[in-house]
Protein backbone atom coordinates (compact mmCIF):
# COMPACT_ATOMS: atom_id res chain seq x y z
CA UNK A 1 0.00 0.00 0.00
CA UNK A 2 1.15 3.31 -0.98
CA UNK A 3 2.48 6.19 1.93
CA UNK A 4 -0.22 9.02 1.41
CA UNK A 5 0.38 10.57 4.57
CA UNK A 6 3.04 12.79 3.26
CA UNK A 7 2.14 16.14 2.48
CA UNK A 8 5.48 18.16 1.78
CA UNK A 9 6.68 19.65 -0.86
CA UNK A 10 5.60 19.14 -4.28
CA UNK A 11 8.19 20.84 -6.09
CA UNK A 12 9.66 17.03 -6.66
CA UNK A 13 6.37 15.31 -7.77
CA UNK A 14 6.82 13.91 -11.61
CA UNK A 15 4.16 15.55 -12.88
CA UNK A 16 4.75 19.35 -11.33
CA UNK A 17 5.33 20.98 -15.50
CA UNK A 18 2.13 18.95 -16.58
CA UNK A 19 0.11 19.87 -13.78
CA UNK A 20 1.49 23.93 -13.63
CA UNK A 21 -0.21 23.98 -16.93
CA UNK A 22 -3.38 22.27 -17.07
CA UNK A 23 -3.31 25.47 -14.18
CA UNK A 24 -2.38 28.01 -16.80
CA UNK A 25 -4.83 26.67 -19.01
CA UNK A 26 -8.04 26.40 -16.47
CA UNK A 27 -7.44 30.23 -15.33
CA UNK A 28 -7.06 31.04 -18.95
CA UNK A 29 -4.97 34.29 -18.48
CA UNK A 30 -7.99 35.88 -16.47
CA UNK A 31 -5.85 38.18 -14.39
CA UNK A 32 -8.53 40.71 -13.86
CA UNK A 33 -11.54 38.71 -12.04
CA UNK A 34 -11.61 40.91 -9.82
CA UNK A 35 -12.96 43.76 -11.36
CA UNK A 36 -16.02 41.81 -13.70
CA UNK A 37 -17.97 42.43 -10.35
CA UNK A 38 -17.33 46.06 -10.41
CA UNK A 39 -18.02 46.62 -13.85
CA UNK A 40 -21.42 44.74 -13.09
CA UNK A 41 -22.26 46.58 -10.05
CA UNK A 42 -21.47 49.96 -12.13
CA UNK A 43 -23.76 49.04 -15.16
CA UNK A 44 -26.71 48.02 -13.13
CA UNK A 45 -26.31 50.96 -10.61
CA UNK A 46 -26.19 53.26 -14.55
CA UNK A 47 -28.93 51.48 -15.14
CA UNK A 48 -31.05 52.24 -12.13
CA UNK A 49 -29.70 55.87 -11.12
CA UNK A 50 -32.54 57.47 -12.78
CA UNK A 51 -34.91 56.30 -10.53
CA UNK A 52 -32.77 56.07 -7.44
CA UNK A 53 -31.03 59.79 -8.06
CA UNK A 54 -34.36 61.16 -8.64
CA UNK A 55 -34.40 62.58 -12.42
CA UNK A 56 -36.31 60.29 -14.41
CA UNK A 57 -39.18 62.47 -14.53
CA UNK A 58 -37.69 65.83 -15.37
CA UNK A 59 -35.23 64.23 -17.45
CA UNK A 60 -36.80 61.02 -19.27
CA UNK A 61 -33.92 61.41 -21.95
CA UNK A 62 -31.31 61.12 -19.98
CA UNK A 63 -33.19 58.10 -17.72
CA UNK A 64 -33.69 56.10 -20.55
CA UNK A 65 -29.98 56.78 -22.00
CA UNK A 66 -28.81 55.63 -18.79
CA UNK A 67 -30.94 52.86 -18.22
CA UNK A 68 -29.60 51.50 -21.84
CA UNK A 69 -25.93 52.73 -21.24
CA UNK A 70 -26.26 50.60 -17.93
CA UNK A 71 -27.18 47.53 -19.26
CA UNK A 72 -24.39 47.91 -22.25
CA UNK A 73 -21.70 48.28 -19.26
CA UNK A 74 -23.52 45.28 -17.40
CA UNK A 75 -23.38 43.02 -20.31
CA UNK A 76 -19.93 43.56 -20.92
CA UNK A 77 -19.08 42.70 -17.50
CA UNK A 78 -20.83 39.52 -18.58
CA UNK A 79 -19.12 39.25 -21.27
CA UNK A 80 -15.82 39.65 -19.74
CA UNK A 81 -17.09 36.88 -17.51
CA UNK A 82 -18.13 34.24 -19.71
CA UNK A 83 -15.50 34.46 -22.17
CA UNK A 84 -12.72 37.00 -21.16
CA UNK A 85 -10.07 36.03 -24.06
CA UNK A 86 -12.50 37.22 -26.70
CA UNK A 87 -14.11 40.27 -24.96
CA UNK A 88 -11.12 41.41 -23.34
CA UNK A 89 -10.35 42.99 -26.99
CA UNK A 90 -13.22 45.23 -26.28
CA UNK A 91 -12.37 47.10 -23.13
CA UNK A 92 -11.51 49.93 -25.00
CA UNK A 93 -14.83 50.48 -25.48
CA UNK A 94 -16.05 50.31 -22.02
CA UNK A 95 -13.30 53.50 -21.80
CA UNK A 96 -15.44 55.45 -24.33
CA UNK A 97 -18.66 54.96 -22.80
CA UNK A 98 -16.87 56.14 -19.52
CA UNK A 99 -15.80 59.07 -21.56
CA UNK A 100 -19.39 59.45 -23.41
CA UNK A 101 -20.59 59.01 -19.52
CA UNK A 102 -19.18 61.88 -18.19
CA UNK A 103 -20.06 64.31 -21.29
CA UNK A 104 -23.56 62.64 -21.59
CA UNK A 105 -25.55 64.95 -18.93
CA UNK A 106 -24.67 67.93 -21.16
CA UNK A 107 -25.34 66.32 -24.60
CA UNK A 108 -28.49 63.93 -23.90
CA UNK A 109 -30.09 65.89 -21.09
CA UNK A 110 -32.06 69.46 -20.81
CA UNK A 111 -29.84 71.53 -18.62
CA UNK A 112 -29.03 68.99 -15.59
CA UNK A 113 -28.72 69.98 -12.45
CA UNK A 114 -25.85 68.88 -9.69
CA UNK A 115 -26.98 65.72 -9.02
CA UNK A 116 -27.49 64.15 -12.24
CA UNK A 117 -24.07 65.94 -12.97
CA UNK A 118 -22.23 64.49 -10.49
CA UNK A 119 -23.87 60.63 -10.61
CA UNK A 120 -22.64 60.74 -14.54
CA UNK A 121 -19.55 62.00 -13.65
CA UNK A 122 -18.66 59.26 -11.15
CA UNK A 123 -20.45 56.36 -13.22
CA UNK A 124 -18.41 57.57 -15.66
CA UNK A 125 -14.82 57.71 -14.24
CA UNK A 126 -15.93 54.33 -12.48
CA UNK A 127 -16.15 52.91 -15.73
CA UNK A 128 -13.30 54.54 -17.35
CA UNK A 129 -11.21 53.57 -14.73
CA UNK A 130 -12.46 49.63 -14.98
CA UNK A 131 -11.79 49.55 -18.68
CA UNK A 132 -8.53 50.76 -18.48
CA UNK A 133 -7.86 47.76 -15.53
CA UNK A 134 -9.32 45.50 -18.17
CA UNK A 135 -7.55 47.13 -21.20
CA UNK A 136 -4.10 46.61 -19.16
CA UNK A 137 -4.80 42.93 -18.50
CA UNK A 138 -5.65 42.38 -22.06
CA UNK A 139 -2.35 43.99 -22.98
CA UNK A 140 -0.39 41.88 -20.58
CA UNK A 141 -2.37 38.61 -21.83
CA UNK A 142 -1.64 39.84 -25.13
CA UNK A 143 2.11 40.43 -24.44
CA UNK A 144 2.35 37.23 -22.77
CA UNK A 145 0.91 35.10 -25.54
CA UNK A 146 3.17 36.95 -27.83
CA UNK A 147 6.57 36.18 -26.01
CA UNK A 148 5.63 32.70 -25.09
Amino acid sequence: MADVSHRGDITHHPDISEMRDRYARVLGGHDVALVDGPVFLTGLFCAISPWTIHFAANQPTLATHNLIMGIAIALLAVGFTVTPARMYSLSWAMCAMGVWMIVSPWVVGDSPDTGVILTNVIIGGLTFLLGLACTGAAAKENRGANTS
